[in-house]
């Protein structure tokens, strides 16, 4: 059951990245050349972010079905980490596009070109439409919230949504009061938010890729359920990491009262796997012991087998 929700989450987000990849680059193309046509960096920026968005939206798409692919013998654990890897990539050309940015914009500040500020205002209302639309589609239809692949390519959309709504700023204090450096502030503030997101998204997949702990899952609840079931006396060498957004995995040794029967054994795993599913964690390996099993008693244990 809940492999078929996994496996309806999965198709149900590459959905909505690929339709969204259309849109955003068609639009793009638009925005690039009205950015052109007016002299608008805030266009001309928030095109280029798009740019970004369509080839990450792709990458995303590119990483769900190849993340879809059977474990084999050379990768058994499946193909899932190459969400992990495009997570990164958005991460980081989101961090660069941004430093671009605020290059381009204090090279204007200088010296404000001239705006055709009409122009710039009617297509950063269409670019402001069509980001809602693909942000309410990620929303509505995908998993930015659990999968890091959909939400970093969710930020992507979320920073052209705020380019849009500062072009349109920048747009009506040109018309209004003649402001030409409107269109280099705007474009520093969008990059300062794009930088924000690009960092938090490249954080969070090296954390994952470096077997960090899962920010759903509380290890010391983790183990206080585990010394709940009746027959546990200790736990230890215990390892919780994510394999890709939203499957997390443990490993541990579980001490158990050298009485039970190979068959009690057996409904004390399940017990535990039961459990443990219910505290966000989906591929569980334990290895059980008696207390005469010589070993660290620490729960992290780094001590080296001999075998």
């Amino acid at each position: 059951m809940g492999h078929d929700h996994e496996h309806h989450n999965h198709n149900a987000n590459r959905t909505v990245l690929k339709t969204s990849f259309f849109i955003i680059a068609a639009f793009m193309l638009l925005e690039a050349v009205g950015g052109y046509l007016t002299n608008s960096l805030a266009l001309l920026a928030d095109a280029g972010h798009m740019l970004s968005d369509a080839i990450s939206l792709g990458v995303a798409v590119l990483a769900m079905t190849v993340g879809a692919k059977a474990a084999d013998y050379s990768k058994t654990f499946g193909y899932r980490r190459f969400e992990i890897l495009a997570a990164i990539f958005n991460g980081v050309t989101l961090i660069l596009i941004s430093l671009y940015i605020f290059y381009e914009a204090f090279q204007r500040f200088s010296d404000p070109p001239e705006v055709a500020s009409t122009g710039m205002l009617i297509i950063a209302i269409i670019g402001l439409s069509v980001n809602i639309l693909v942000a309410w589609l990620m929303m509505s239809g995908g998993d930015a919230k659990e999968n890091l692949n959909v939400r970093a390519a969710f930020l992507h959309v979320l920073g052209d949504l705020l380019g849009s709504i500062g072009a349109i700023v920048a747009a009506l204090l040109i018309m209004l009061f003649g402001w030409g450096f409107a269109d280099p502030l705007a474009s520093v503030i969008v990059a300062t938010l794009v930088l924000i997101s690009g960092w938090n998204v490249s954080k969070d997949a090296v954390h994952i890729l470096m077997e960090g702990t899962p920010s759903n899952v509380d290890i010391k609840r983790i183990v206080e359920t585990m010394k709940e079931e009746e027959g546990v006396t200790g736990v230890h060498d215990l390892h919780i990491w994510s394999i890709s957004s939203g499957l997390n995995a443990l490993s541990c040794h579980v001490t158990v009262d050298g009485s039970r029967t190979v068959g009690e054994c057996q409904k004390l795993l399940q017990s535990l796997e039961e459990r443990l599913e219910d505290k966000n964690i989906h591929h569980v390996t334990i290895q059980m012991e008696n207390e005469t099993h010589h070993h660290s008693d620490a729960l992290m244990c780094n001590m080296k087998h001999s075998h």
